[in-house]
This record gives structure tokens, sequence and C-alpha cells, in this order.
């Protein structure tokens, strides 16, 4: 493929149509990457990621293909409604087209080609695009409405639309091809007429003036706007932002809620993050950009009301957003929690995306440092080292066995909501488009990493380069090569982590001080910048040679958090640089949670090491701490952190960001039975190593029977082994029933063949005499419940389980229940 020529990130070319903002960035096809720190993940994601992220969507080039043999008057079978499976196909084909820059590969370009083909001839003639309702599949039960744009609060109908756009850009101006883009923007056409003017063949020839159930089309029109120079898409997305909260409200609950989708007022209006967090970000995103475009004031002051708030209120340390479940989205102020954070990865890409447009808009530091911090720490903890498996959950805190991960307790292959692992495929290659940012007499140092670039500024054409090990270490080398000696202002961005916080906002703060200071020399010569939003300003003539070094230390802090959030009161978090640490299992001799901080903790010289893998390595910090012991007592020991983007490359174990700072919130195992359980002790024939006995008897209540949602105990990767599970009471109880909440999900673990239980009275096992009624069964999503024939005392039972063949067993939790 030919070089790309566009980023995602904003205005990266410049449209004839449109008046220039004051700043631009400097395309990331302009900007050489040599950095040992991204160059390798880049590498890593053409070889490994691109590859596996198309043999995983190929369920959406089958759902294309469906309509596209619909539409040519071929019988299909067996076509199953999807609303946005292939929204992750365009994803994965935006971020492939975008490390087409790294090496041309003619059989990738063939691929692209075919797919295209299919997509193509999926589009109805008037420009519609949605597989569901083109072959009739699509319902009010699938939440998609019984016709076209009926329920655009979440078909996903423009969503889907909006990466099209995104990825048939990428396309052509990585190929110069235009099919897809004619597809994008047959579609365009067709979407403005239907909710702008207003089609016969669509809600009785009304415009529909609906916006977006999921925001994606807003950002996705400014960008086709930009590589066509046609002014109509841009005025689509300022129609598609003006009319949300006005021309239609929901009015429910939970994802239909007025607030889930950001419906619940005007977005002048507005002044809170709530709702769905990805939703919430490209809708900010999008706003930013109309906020520089058209000179949205309204827009400007909505959005710095609402970034105060996500700073200073529901923004985790590691740049994480959206932290309750269910909604995927944003919950009371200041509720952050640490094991039970949800923290989508797509939330944490919309942060980065919605900050760097905000640092466009204001021209501050502050939204570069909230947009590295998201995207070094969430964002790239979101996919392993080798590129092949992804957290879609990004918690604070793991006990290395609940299955946090829809449905694992590690990172995982791909999902059924696939938006996580193909988001990251197209937002790791623009990093290098975040590098510069420039007009005639300003150059901004937006963020750092060993590259190279060519622009024009100060009436001449200035090559300049980095050569850094950031984010691991803090000099940063910059030459400057202009082609004659010109004026103009260099602005270097010193990181708010430099100061008294890690991030902005009023969340986070320092306990210990450092005095280490950045520094800056020109040509070897100390000196002392002002500075001015967040940036040194070196205002001088520049010539050929000139060199700027600047040096940010970068000691081990310790942070505290505001004491409106519960779940840290009384503990600390480590930092260096950017890098949010954690501690590992791997690296500590047991669990995390173990260990906790003096009541006043210091940090003496913390010692760094590195950590190699063969797929990549990353640092270690080796700091003075205690830990609880077996008994109970405390001791000194050594707590080991590695960078929390790190987590889970190795041994799966239990990780912890925040630490106690009191040995009372320090836990010796996690997984021991609570005081509260109707168990003193539980055992089983066999355990997997990703699982624990004790789930069995922890009281969480599970939902459903796939055993996503709490710990469980399997018998992996025994296949057709029977197996027993013993659970013991602290004395001899009368008995009243016995439930059982069996675990069967999609892979290995299925209801057993057959069960039965036996009871341990005075010392001997007997079977359990079952009431004459019932039976043992395996329903699924409930509790399984026996009772005895007669009054039964008992001090422990036993499971007694033959699997299905080819299958192992698991239990979610067991529960007895007692005579008073």
């Amino acid at each position: 493929m030919k070089h790309l020529l566009l980023s995602i990130l904003p205005f990266a070319v410049a449209s004839p149509m449109i008046v220039r903002a004051n700043i631009e960035p400097v395309p990331f096809h302009e900007v050489e990457m040599t950095s040992d720190f991204w160059r390798p993940r880049l590498i890593t994601q053409r070889k490994v990621l691109v590859p596996f992220a198309f043999e995983k969507t190929k369920p959406g080039v089958a759902h294309l293909q469906a309509a596209a043999d619909f539409l040519a008057g071929k019988k299909v079978e067996g076509h199953r409604p999807h609303r946005f499976i292939d929204s992750d196909l365009y994803k994965v084909m935006e971020g492939a087209a975008y490390l087409a820059q790294l090496q041309d590969d003619p059989e990738l370009e063939a691929q692209f080609d075919r797919i295209v083909d299919v997509i193509a001839s999926a589009q109805e003639p008037n420009g519609y695009l949605y597989p569901s309702h083109t072959t009739g599949v699509g319902t009010d039960k699938n939440m998609m409405g019984n016709e076209p744009y009926t329920f655009v609060v979440h078909s996903h109908e423009l969503y889907n639309m909006g990466h099209l756009y995104e990825a048939a850009i990428a396309y052509y101006l990585a190929t110069g091809k235009d099919k897809l883009l004619k597809v994008a923007e047959k579609n365009a056409r067709h979407v403005n007429q239907v909710f702008f003017v207003g089609d016969p063949k669509y809600n009785g020839g009304k415009p529909i003036r609906q916006a977006p159930g999921h925001q994606e089309m807003e950002l996705a029109l400014v960008k086709l706007h930009k590589v066509t120079g046609k002014k109509l898409y841009l005025e689509m997305a300022e129609k598609f932002l003006e009319i949300r909260g006005k021309t239609y409200v929901p009015d429910g609950e939970g994802v239909m809620s007025p607030t889930y989708a950001q419906q619940h007022a005007p977005l002048e209006k507005q002044s809170e993050a709530v709702g769905h967090a990805v939703r919430a970000t490209y809708l900010y995103a999008a706003m930013a950009d109309m906020s520089r475009l058209q000179e949205e004031d309204s827009y400007t002051r909505a959005l710095d009301r609402i970034w105060g708030n996500l700073t200073d209120t529901r923004m985790h340390i590691t740049g994480g957003l959206g932290a309750v479940h269910g909604i995927e989205g944003f919950g009371p102020a200041y509720l952050l929690p640490n094991a039970d954070a949800f923290n989508e990865t797509c939330a944490a890409v919309g942060n980065v995306l919605f900050n760097f447009r905000m640092f466009l808009v204001h021209k501050d530091a502050k939204y570069l440092d909230v947009a590295e911090v998201s995207l070094l720490n969430n964002v790239l903890a979101a996919v392993n080292l080798e590129g092949n498996r992804f957290f879609y959950v990004n918690p604070l805190e793991a006990d290395g066995k609940y299955p946090f991960n829809h449905g694992t307790m590690g990172r995982a292959p791909w999902f059924g909501t696939a938006c996580c692992p193909s988001n990251m495929a197209r937002l790791l290659p623009q990093v290098q488009g975040m590098t510069y940012a420039h007009d005639d007499e300003n150059l901004y140092l937006a963020m750092y990493a060993d590259t190279s670039t060519k622009l024009d500024i100060g009436g001449t054409t200035l090559a300049i380069s980095q050569k850094t090990n950031y984010p691991n270490e803090g000099r940063v080398e910059v030459s400057l090569n202009p082609r004659k000696p010109a004026e103009f202002t260099l602005r270097l961005r010193i990181p708010t982590w430099t100061g008294k916080q890690f991030v902005p906002g009023k969340l986070y703060e320092y306990l210990n001080s450092t005095s280490e200071n950045w520094a800056i020399s020109v040509n070897g010569k100390k000196v002392n910048p002002k500075t001015e939003r967040g940036f040194a300003v070196l205002d001088r003539k520049w010539k050929k040679g000139d060199k700027v070094v600047l040096e940010l230390p970068m000691p081990t802090r310790l942070n505290k958090c505001d004491e409106r959030v519960e779940d840290n009161r009384n503990r600390v978090a480590f930092t260096r640089g950017p890098f949010v640490l954690c501690a590992e299992e791997v690296d500590n001799g047991g669990a995390t949670q173990r260990f906790f901080l003096d009541a006043k903790p210091t940090i003496k010289k913390a010692k760094v090491s590195k950590v190699k893998l063969p797929a990549g390595s990353f640092i270690k910090v080796k700091s003075p701490a205690n830990a609880l012991t077996e008994k109970g007592s405390p001791e000194k020991r050594d707590l080991n952190l590695v960078p929390y983007y790190a987590w889970n490359n190795r041994k799966p174990g239990s990780m912890m960001v925040w630490f106690p700072t009191t040995p009372k919130l320090a836990v010796f195992d996690p997984h021991s039975l609570p005081k509260e359980s109707v168990f003193s002790d539980l055992k089983a024939s066999h355990t997997s190593d990703l699982d624990t006995v004790t789930a069995a008897g922890d009281g969480k209540q599970p939902r459903w029977s796939s055993g996503k949602d709490v710990p469980r105990w399997t018998s992996r990767p025994q296949l057709g082994i029977k197996q027993w599970m013993e659970g013991y009471f602290s004395k001899p109880r009368k008995v009243r029933d016995i439930g059982v909440y069996w675990m069967q999900d999609q892979q290995d673990v299925k209801f057993p063949k057959e069960w039965s239980l036996e009871v341990r009275s005075k010392g001997e096992w007997k079977p359990f005499e079952l009431y004459v009624t019932d039976r043992y069964d395996n329903r699924a999503n409930q509790y399984n419940v026996v009772h005895p024939a007669a009054p039964l005392v008992c001090d422990a039972i036993r499971i007694n389980m033959t699997p299905q063949e080819n299958a192992s067993v698991g239990i979610l939790e067991v529960q007895v229940k007692f005579e008073k």
C-alpha cells in the first residue's frame, strides 16, 4: 500500500472549504516513529493483531455477504441478525490501513479489495447499508426495530456507518482507491435525505431528525468533510449535534434512560459526565471538533464544565472512565471502585481522542496530560505484549480468580462484542500524529517519543527530531534544523506529573515531595523559560544544528485520593513519570492484597530495573513495604511494582494499584472463605488453576449460569472425569435444604450428566435421603434445590458429580439453609 495521508486525529489534512484553526497537528504519515517503546508495538500490531483481527471479524464479512446475496436475488438461509458486528470489521480495516506505512503488503491490499467488493454489494441502491434489515431478519426483539431507522436509539445503524466512513477514508488515502469512499458518500447522502430532508420510503416521508443512539457518526462526518471538501458532511455533523437532547428524549431506565446516550439536555446546557462512557467521549470529541471548526462557543463552555467534572470526580488514576457495570458508564460523583471497576477500553480510547481535541481548542497542556495518562495506562493495558489477547474491562485490583473480563480472569483472545480489540487496532498507530502541532509562529511538542518530521514554520522549512527513551526515562533531546534561520516559539510540554500531582483535576495529589525539578538547556546552556498553559516557552531565532535538552526527573511518587472516594480511603498508589504502578502476584511471592504501607508512608530510594520477555520489556520498581503473614502478623518485605499496562503478561495472579496504610485493610488470602459463609472449609477432587473452590461458599450471588459475573469452581482441564466437592460446617447443623448453582459456558464447562449428595454425621458419610418430590436437577440460571426426606443433622456435605462426555463441571455457589 502507499503511505498514508491522514490519521484518525482531527484535521490532519487541510481543506480549502474550512478556515484553519490556530494550530494543526502534524499528520502521522509525516512523522517517522523510531521509538523503542512505540515502534515494536506497531510492528506487532502489523504482524500479529491485524491478521488475527481479520480472522476474528470474518463473521462480519459473512454478515455483509448475506445482504449482498439477498440483493443479488439469491436465496439466503440462516442469516442471524446482529446490530454491530460489521462495525468491528470496519475498525480493523481502518487500523490496518494506518499500519500500511510500515511496509507495502500486496496480499493485505488484495484482502481489502475483496472485502470492499462485499461491502459495496451489500449496499442498497439508495445508499442504505445495514444487513439485518436488508435481509429482513432485524426486528424489535433484536433492538433494531421492525423497519429501518425505527429504533435509532439502539440499532447502531448510524454508528456502523460512522466506522465505515473512517475505514473508507483510511483505505482511500492508503491506496488511492475510492470504491469504499464512494460507498461511504452514497450512504452519507442517503442519511442526510432521510434524517434532514425526508424520504418517502422512511418515516412517512418526514425527516427523522433524531440523533444517533451511539455517537460516532458525528466524528466521521467531520473527517469525511475534511477529505472530500464537501460542506454537506460538516453541516450534517452540526445538525446531529444540534438536535441531541431536543427532538428525541427517551423516557425509561437503564439503557433507555435520558442520560444513557447523553440525550437528557441540549448539549450546550450539559455540565456533568453521565451515561455510557464510550458514547459520551465520542460525543465530547465531536463537540470539540465543532468548537474549533464552527467556533461554537456554547459547546466550548459546556465541554469545559464536563471536563472539570470528569477530572474532579469521575476519572480513575489510570485515566479510565465509566466505572459502573451494567450501563458501562458513569456513576455518581466519586464512585471509583477498584476491584469492581469497569473502565471499558473503548472509553479510554475516547478519553484520548477527546482530550487531544481539547488541546487543539485551548492550546493547554493539561488536556495532553490526561490523554497521555489514559493512553499509557488504560489503553496500553488492553492488549498484551504479544498483541493477541485483550482486556475489555480494566479494574485496578484483581484477586487472580474472579473472571472480571467478560468471563476470564485475565486477557481474552476476543469478545462477542469486539469493539475494544478493533479500537486498539486503529488508535495505537496514531500516536506519532499526536507528537507535534503548530501554526506559523508556534511549534508545540505535545507528546514525547523518538520521532522526526518536517514542517513549515517561521517562513522556512524545519526538520525536527526527538531522541528519547520516554516514557521510561525523562531525558528528551530535540534537534532543530531550519533550512534558514527563523524566528518562532518552541513550546515544550511540562507534564502535570512533574509538579504536585500526577494528573490534572482535584482527585489525586502527591504525598511525598521531591527536590528534583525539570530543566531545559539550549545548545548546552541552561535556560529558565517561562511557562504558559503547561508549556515551557522558548522564543528565539533558531538556526541549523540547534539542540534543546529537556530533563524530566522520574522519581517514584506516592499518591493519595480525595477522601470522598470511599474505596481509596487510607490507601495510596505508586506512580513513576506518566506510569501508574501496580503489584503483581508473580513478582511478590503471593497475594498482593497482603501488602500495606506505614500510616505515614514514605519512599526512600526506589530501585528501578527491567523485566525482559520475548515479546517486549518493561520497568520494575522495588520499594520497602509491609506484608501480613499467614498467622496475621506483619513483616517487612519489598514490594515489587510494574507499570499498570504491563500486568497479566506473565503468569495469572492477583494485582493491586491502591495499597492500604493500615494492616486492618490488608488480606493475606483474598480467596479465603468470608466469616459469614455457611462453610468453615471447602475441598474438591480437583480445582482449575484459574478458579478457586472457595467460590462455592463466598456468598456472591450469580445472575447467570455462564459464570461471567462471579468467582467459580471448575474441574478444568479434566474432561469426563468424576468429581466431588465437600463443604464443612463449623458444628453439626439441622439442614432445611441444599441448593447448587451450576455453571455452563460456551466452551468446555457443562451441566453435569448426573449428580447426588452425601452427608456426614458422627464421622460417617452416607447418602442424602431425597424428599419424595425432589430430584437432582441442573436447571440454568437458578439454584437447584433439594430437601431431606427426614430431619437431618450433619456437619458436612459432599456433592458427587458425573460430567458429560468431553466436558468438565463447574459450580458458582452452594447454598445451605438451616432450621432454627
